[in-house]
């Protein structure tokens, strides 16, 4: 049980003083709340012993931290209900683990040729910068690693991940990811930003971070001056919900924006948070008003302790079924499971596609209006075989003959005579 209680004369005085440091984000991470005397205090709330034992026995195996300026986005009255809160305060429902959960859904480690990377996809890889972040998704897919202070974040520690890169020249994207890499020092980002932008086959590189939504005083004007010297770099952030686009967050993604780096927005679909077709559209709207483009909506992770905030599949097509159509094209993103063992992002959508001829192909729209499409009788298309000087497309590339197909594109190709394979299993 949790009530709400009246704050004395001598807390308010002392609230008033916190004000002060409010926007010193530094100040934010030392103050932030890790167990339930700060929960109380900072929210003016009283708990009974068995909700604080819960609260307690759940953080003695996934710990607890909230930014001050996080948590007073909560509505008081709405508490266990808030979407903020059940993002951000640990439940007994994290101890639930169930047959399926798994502590390393993504198969992150085993696609780890070298400590702090992961490369899954042919062309790029994740690099692990940090473990730690400024505040502890109740939803995190890795859980197993919050909290974990024997990562060190230096730079002998990312030597190894970072020759990796320089060794494999098929690497054209790095993206730095963690924990969250924006917390840390504006030196050694810095220097990894360099390091990586050094490799000459690294075209892109892209950030993965929540500091925008929980800690958007991070995005000081140095670090935005920082980030606008390694162009061209992407960042990718992680609204969940339209309470979280405050004045605050709204004026850390106008300066991100403002200094010419594109920015994206990853959502988690999270039961009794956004699942909603409503709440999504209203998210996606928000975040396009403030210039970031919904790139994912992603399936809940099958992670230890995750269960309770799983939808089903089903679910999420509905919600996909109420933006495309009902809003703009860019402002819908793509729904996708990660899948378990890692097989990658896959896209879920509803289906478009009634029914195909060898000449026509049936489809549907977001309204059910069924219409026919029909195949040009006069398309003959160009069959490749990597002889680029000798095609009537142009592209330079010269690298071109060693390219290998990979996975169903393969099977496809016109220069790879493969008619079947099996995935390797282990």
């Amino acid at each position: 049980m949790i009530e709400a209680i009246n704050i004395s004369n001598d807390e308010d005085i002392e609230l008033k003083s916190i004000y002060k440091n409010w926007t010193d984000w530094r100040w934010q991470i030392k103050n932030s709340i890790r167990d339930v005397q700060g929960l109380e205090t900072f929210l003016g709330i009283k708990m009974d012993k068995e909700t604080k034992d819960k609260i307690n026995s759940t953080m003695a195996i996934f710990p607890m931290a909230i930014t001050p300026y996080y948590l007073s986005l909560i509505d008081k009255e709405n508490l266990e209900s808030d979407p903020i809160f059940r993002q951000s305060v640990p439940s007994k429902d994290e101890l639930i683990i169930n047959e399926y959960d798994m502590q390393d859904p993504l198969s992150e480690d085993i696609d780890s040729p070298v400590p702090g990377l992961t490369h899954r996809y042919p062309d790029r890889v994740l690099l692990h910068v940090s473990n730690t972040c400024a505040m502890y998704c109740r939803h995190c897919t890795r859980k197993r690693k919050v909290g974990d202070n024997d990562y060190n974040q230096n730079k002998q520690a990312l030597s190894g991940a970072l020759e990796y890169i320089r060794n494999h020249s098929k690497i054209r994207d790095v993206l730095l990811s963690g924990g969250d890499p924006l917390l840390l020092s504006d030196e050694f980002l810095d220097w990894i930003l360099t390091e990586v932008k050094k490799i000459p086959h690294v075209e892109v590189i892209r950030i993965g971070t929540r500091v925008p939504v929980v800690l958007p005083f991070r995005i000081t004007d140095k670090l935005v001056n920082i980030l606008k010297k390694h162009n061209p770099l992407w960042l990718n952030t992680h609204f969940n919900h339209p309470n979280e686009i405050t004045e605050s967050s709204k004026e850390a993604l106008k300066k991100l924006a403002d200094c010419g780096i594109p920015l994206g927005n990853q959502s988690v679909l999270l039961a009794g948070v956004n699942d909603c077709s409503y709440i999504m559209k209203n998210l996606v709207r928000k975040l396009v008003q403030n210039r970031v483009r919904p790139y994912y909506i992603y399936q809940c992770d099958m992670s230890n302790g995750l269960s309770h905030f799983r939808t089903t599949i089903g679910k999420g097509i509905e919600i996909m079924e109420s933006l495309r159509g009902h809003t703009s094209g860019f402002a819908v993103p793509t729904y996708v499971v990660d899948a378990p063992g890692g097989g990658g992002k896959i896209p879920v959508m509803p289906n478009y596609i009634v029914s195909w001829s060898h000449n026509k192909v049936v489809l549907r729209n977001y309204e059910g209006v069924i219409t026919t499409y029909n195949e040009s009788d006069t398309y003959s298309s160009n069959s490749c075989d990597l002889k680029c000087d000798e095609c009537n497309l142009t592209l330079s590339s010269p690298n071109i003959h060693k390219r290998k197909a990979v996975g169903i594109e393969r099977l496809l190709s016109d220069y790879d005579k493969t008619i079947s394979f099996s995935p390797e299993l282990s």
